[in-house]
């Protein structure tokens, strides 16, 4: 499983999501929707940040619209 956040380079809760995730030392991919537009199309991304929690065969499993340090914390207890 990975996780995967969806974000723009000016966004305040892109960069809180960041802080959150490296602040506990979790790997993630941070796409950068103005940058990779396919990509934000092919999950379907209307605003940001977005993280996405994938299962191995890049199924979506859990989505976290917006700055939510519970959902984080959510999806980070399932990859362990």
């Amino acid at each position: 499983m990975k996780i995967v956040k969806l974000y723009q380079p000016s966004c305040s809760p892109c960069q809180m999501v960041t802080q959150f995730l490296e602040s506990r030392s979790i790997e993630h991919e941070a796409i950068n929707v103005l940058e990779n537009p396919n990509v934000a199309m092919k999950y379907n991304i209307m605003s940001t940040p977005v993280t996405i929690l994938l299962d191995n065969e890049g199924n979506e499993i859990q989505r976290s619209i917006g700055f939510k340090p519970n959902e984080l914390q959510e999806m980070i207890s399932k990859l362990q």
